[in-house]
């Protein structure tokens, strides 16, 4: 069975894990750097990027998950997580693991009381997928090989990088495990092709 982790130092843990065993993997939270050695794909939750990004230094995650993607092992970044895998971020010198070629902008759809659901068309997923928007950032613009899979009022929110996903709303708040299960499958080929 593969063996999709969650970063587990901030954010939607349980409900992450609850979507990757809905799409037929065994879940695992991660809060040790050991444990990604044995991980098919990682995802990234929501959360708060800034507090992510101290947690990642203090417990000494940066390089382990730059080489983990490296590696060409599926990495999945939700809100946050989208912000953590970006190598751009509009108003900051640094990106934090910075290995999907995306520009980011934070807080873009406005503050937490902004928060709103909406069907969007998810390229490759789903004609009608519900979305969860939680003080969102937006994907700015997306380099050469990046694919956009969704957009909404004219912002991307959905991208596809090589063995990177990222979205700007929340898959696993929904009862709709397609966008998980994508993922799944995208570590399903990446394990095929690096056995």
């Amino acid at each position: 069975m593969l063996k999709i982790g969650v970063l587990g130092l901030q954010g939607a843990v349980r409900e992450h894990i609850r979507s990757i065993e809905a799409s037929g993997a065994e879940g695992i939270v991660v809060k040790k750097v050991e444990q990604l050695a044995a991980l098919d794909g990682l995802i990234l939750p929501g959360g708060e990027s800034t507090t992510m990004r101290r947690l990642v230094d203090r417990y000494g995650f940066m390089e382990p998950l730059r080489e983990f993607g490296r590696q060409g092992k599926p990495m999945f970044g939700t809100c946050a997580g989208l912000i953590m895998l970006a190598n751009h971020i509009v108003g900051y010198d640094e990106p934090h693991i910075g290995l999907m070629d995306i520009t980011v902008e934070r807080n873009s759809f406005g503050r937490q009381r902004e928060s709103f659901e909406t069907n969007l068309s998810v390229e490759g997923i789903a004609d009608s997928y519900t979305a969860v928007f939680i003080r969102a950032p937006h994907i700015v613009s997306v380099g050469e090989g990046t694919e956009v899979l969704a957009e909404y009022e004219g912002r991307i929110v959905a991208a596809r990088d090589r063995n990177f996903l990222a979205c700007s709303f929340h898959p696993e708040l929904t009862d709709d495990h397609s966008i998980t299960k994508y993922f799944v499958q995208m570590a399903e080929q990446a394990k095929l092709t690096h056995v």
